[in-house]
Order: structure tokens, then C-alpha cells, then sequence
């Protein structure tokens, strides 16, 4: 790929789109496009022709979705999986009929089965029941993977899909309504802290186990794909490594300073029991994680504290 090639990122302001777009300018690609959600609706199939017709982009990472933690997944069922499938569909359809050769989806680790066993493998995906929690969200990015797949395969274009774990970093989603758990975790113990250390209410019993990678280290993943075909259509991109939600509980309340109780609400899901994944097929091409979990957390800390009065309170980006 020419440092010069137009690029588009959908979803350039969003946590990982935004991380995308630093890692490739660093990178010395100089020719980046993206625009919001409020320029360019993502939903809207002629808005996406028009915008492709116009910019004439070289290649496509689609980073653009709506997203959100258990309880948004679990109150819109309907959007999470009828708009990611309309963003998804109009930008893959759309690069192949613009003749695109270049175009890399991210999805999410839970694509795969709740009970799949551990870690999770690229083979896995469509081979039992998802997790109740998400699987709005998991079909949407599912049918992605296959439409890139069926792309591939039909028209012999590079076309491939990445599969983050959790991701973590800064331009996070900090609203407690719709985030993930480490942000949310992040926001509530630093929410305790300033009110005297006061107790931490958190979901669940904590013994889930997770895995968490920096959104700088994905965005690396994806300018190595980028720079690189890819001899496969799905990759898992993770650090290989888990801990349990308590010991992330921990981990965080330390970087944060809190010296409160933490109670764990054990009325409330857990969700899947661990969800660790099997990324050496990327790894063995050559990319690897470069951020420590416990340093990660601390700059992400450090983020939050520097952009308080302008968190995002929403959980569509593009």
C-alpha cells in the first residue's frame, strides 16, 4: 500500500477508528479520509454511494458501529442488530462495486460461542449458541465476516476481517449506560473517589475471566493488514492473556486511588463464564501486542482525568 493511497476509516472518530487514523499517520500515510456520523450517515445506502462516487477512496476500514456493554445490548436488541447490519452492508457493498481491492472489518470476540472452548480459535465461529447478553450485536458482525469472506471467495479481493478481544484506551466510551467494563470501571471508582471514597458497586460475582488489549496495539493490527495480504479472512487479535473481573477490578481501583469497599452484585449477569482468544495465527505473521495491561490502564486513567468535561455520552460511532 502507497503512504499516498486514499484511505477511509468509517468510524474516525470512535475509540478505535480515531486510534487507526494516529496509527497510520504515524505510519506516514498522508491521505486519510473520514467523516461523522452527523456528515455521512452510515445507514443511509445512497449517502454511502454518493460519498465513494466522490472520494474515490483506495481502501476501506471499517471501524464504524454501535456498540455498547450488557445492559445496551440487552434494552436495543433491534438496533444492535438491524444498524450495525445497515452500516456494515452498505460500506462492504458499496467498496465491492466500486472496485475496491482493500477492505479490513473489525467485529468483536463475541462473534464466537458462549461454551466454545478455550481459547477461542478462528475455526470455532458458527459452531454452537451465542451468549444470550449480545448476540444482537455478535449476529450483525457475523454476517459481516461472512459477506467479507463471500467477497474473497467470489471476486478474489482482500478482503478480511479482524476480531478484536476487549479493547481498551483513550476516546473510550465512559457512559455507565452503554460502556464496556473497564471504562465503566474506570469512571465509577474515580466517581467514588471524589465522594470520600465511598463503596463501588459492581455487576456480577467477578469471576468471569477477560482479556483486554490497548487500542493502540488493534490499531497496529490494522495498518499490519493493511500493508500485508492477508492469506486468510479472519484473524483474532488479542493479547493471549486474561484475568479475572475481579483482579481487573483491582487493577483499576489502584491506578485510580480509591480506598473504598467494593460490593459485587451477584443479582445481576455475568455474562459468558471466559473469553480468551487463540491469536496466533496474526501473532505468527508478525504482529504483536506492545502494551502492559497495568500501564495501559494508568494512561487510559490519566485520558480520562484530561477530558472529563467532554467524555462521550454516546454509543453509535462513525
Amino acid at each position: 500500500m502507497e503512504k499516498s493511497a486514499k484511505i477511509y476509516i468509517a468510524g474516525h472518530k470512535g475509540m478505535v477508528g480515531s486510534a487507526v487514523w494516529r496509527a497510520l499517520e504515524n505510519q506516514g500515510f498522508h491521505n486519510l479520509i473520514g467523516q461523522s456520523s452527523k456528515e455521512l450517515d452510515l445507514k443511509d445506502q445512497k449517502a454511502v454511494q454518493a460519498f465513494f462516487e466522490k472520494e474515490k477512496p483506495q481502501a476501506v476500514i471499517d471501524a464504524a458501529a454501535k456498540v455498547g456493554g450488557i445492559l445496551a445490548n440487552n434494552n436495543y436488541p433491534y438496533q444492535f442488530i438491524m444498524e450495525n447490519m445497515q452500516i456494515q452492508n452498505n460500506l462492504i457493498d458499496t467498496a465491492l462495486k466500486s472496485g475496491i481491492e482493500k477492505f479490513i472489518f473489525l467485529g468483536s470476540s463475541c462473534i464466537y460461542p458462549k461454551m466454545a472452548p478455550q481459547p477461542l480459535r478462528e475455526d470455532y465461529l458458527l459452531t454452537a449458541p451465542l451468549e444470550s447478553t449480545n448476540e444482537w450485536y455478535a449476529l450483525a458482525k457475523i454476517s459481516g465476516i461472512k459477506a467479507c469472506e463471500a467477497v474473497r471467495k467470489q471476486f478474489a479481493k482482500d478482503y478480511v476481517s479482524l476480531m478484536p478481544t476487549n479493547l481498551y484506551g483513550i476516546h473510550d466510551n465512559f457512559d455507565l449506560k452503554s460502556s464496556h467494563v473497564l471504562p465503566a470501571m474506570i469512571r465509577k471508582f474515580h466517581e467514588a473517589k471524589e465522594n470520600n471514597h465511598s463503596e463501588v458497586i459492581l455487576w456480577g460475582t467477578g469471576t468471569p475471566m477477560r482479556e483486554f488489549l490497548h487500542v493502540d496495539d488493534m490499531a497496529q493490527a490494522v495498518v499490519f493488514a493493511l500493508e500485508n495480504k492477508l492469506p486468510d479472512y479472519l484473524y483474532n487479535v488479542g493479547s493471549g492473556k486474561d484475568l479475572s473481573i475481579k483482579e481487573l477490578a483491582l487493577l483499576i481501583q489502584n491506578a485510580v486511588g480509591h480506598e473504598g469497599e467494593i460490593i459485587w452484585d451477584t443479582t445481576m449477569p455475568d455474562g459468558t463464564p471466559r473469553k480468551l482468544m487463540d491469536s496466533s495465527k496474526m501473532q505468527e505473521l508478525g504482529w504483536k501486542q506492545q502494551v502492559d495491561l497495568k500501564e495501559g490502564i494508568e494512561a487510559t486513567y490519566k485520558w480520562f482525568l484530561a477530558n472529563t468535561e467532554n467524555l462521550k455520552e454516546v454509543s453509535i460511532v462513525s
